[in-house]
């Protein structure tokens, strides 16, 4: 970073949400704090490894935010007029996050030290700044509930998954037990996956996948959970539902599958594919493997007896 002369312009600055709101005549002396560098395209202006003191006020080009590595995908980008370092500024600590120019770009830089004087000359600046501060974790917050969704969820089909399947289990069970309700469990296997995918190839295997995760999840209730188990196999969570009325559910979900001769796929036209069922309900002080284990043995005497039917 080399430092880099810039004319000020204080009509430009005036709009820059840090200093909205807050007095010509005082923005004129806020400047005089701050200093004009320049970054080439590449350089890095913030790292986990180096405290910083500073905040840096974008005038021109463009910084991306990374996350854990530079050789993660960037988290976001920050444009003309956006801050970057301001919680690493106030604590005095080390940045949680790269910051990279990826671009030439023009920055003000504002040591710590400047801080109190600032805001004592301008308390409008310390709310713009606070409310930068509150953006900030706002958009942290967003990118840990994106990253346990995703962590959650089975990139192909758009199922939870068996991490997920885990905490909803514990949920559902205590609360059906707690409530004295019933709670059952499908556990469906696709009918001849690998022959379909030895004759059709992997990518229409997927097509497959996808075609029986959007058929049934279509036809469950909000608070039914269907995950992905395993490779062709699906868990379909049933609280407050018995043996009974789960056999029907399982019935019509095997049904509407049966139903699909074929469907339409990027790949062509393919056909349709069946599932066996098994069925269990949760017994008191069950645990999801021994439900998990009793599902799976009633799906393997579904596949015995010829397959595309339900046991349990």
């Amino acid at each position: 970073m080399k430092n880099a002369h810039w004319q000020q312009d204080l009509q430009q600055i005036s709009r820059l949400r840090l200093f909205q709101n807050v007095a010509a005549s005082s923005i004129d002396q806020l400047l005089r704090e701050f200093r004009a560098c320049e970054l080439e395209t590449g350089e890095v202006l913030l790292s986990p490894f180096n405290r910083n003191q500073y905040l840096y006020l974008l005038l021109d080009g463009e910084l991306k935010v990374y996350l854990g590595s530079l050789e993660n995908q960037p988290v976001s980008t920050l444009l003309s007029g956006e801050c970057a370092g301001e919680i690493s500024f106030i604590d005095n600590d080390h940045p949680s996050a790269y910051v990279v120019a990826s671009q030439p770009s023009l920055v003000l830089r504002l040591h710590r030290e400047s801080l109190v004087k600032l805001f004592n000359q301008s308390p409008q600046l310390m709310q713009n700044l606070l409310e930068l501060l509150c953006d900030r974790v706002r958009q942290g917050n967003r990118i840990i509930l994106d990253s346990e969704q995703n962590a959650n969820v089975d990139t192909l089909t758009g199922c939870f998954n068996r991490r997920w399947l885990e905490h909803v289990f514990e949920r559902e069970s205590t609360r059906c037990a707690f409530n004295d309700q019933p709670l059952c469990m499908l556990m469906l296997d696709v009918d001849h996956f690998k022959p379909y995918n030895d004759q059709h190839g992997h990518l229409a295997g997927d097509y497959a996948l996808c075609l029986v995760a959007h058929t049934l999840r279509n036809q469950l209730r909000p608070k039914d959970s269907m995950a992905r188990y395993g490779g062709e196999e699906f868990v379909i969570l049933l609280p407050e539902i018995d043996e009974v009325e789960g056999r029907s559910i399982g019935e019509r979900l095997r049904q509407s599958l049966e139903q699909v001769s074929s469907f339409y796929s990027p790949v062509g036209v393919l056909p349709g594919v069946t599932v066996s069922i098994g069925l269990a309900q949760m017994q008191p002080k069950d645990s999801l493997e021994a439900l998990i284990a009793r599902a799976d043995s009633a799906l393997y005497s579904a596949k015995q007896q010829g397959r595309n039917r339900l046991v349990g």
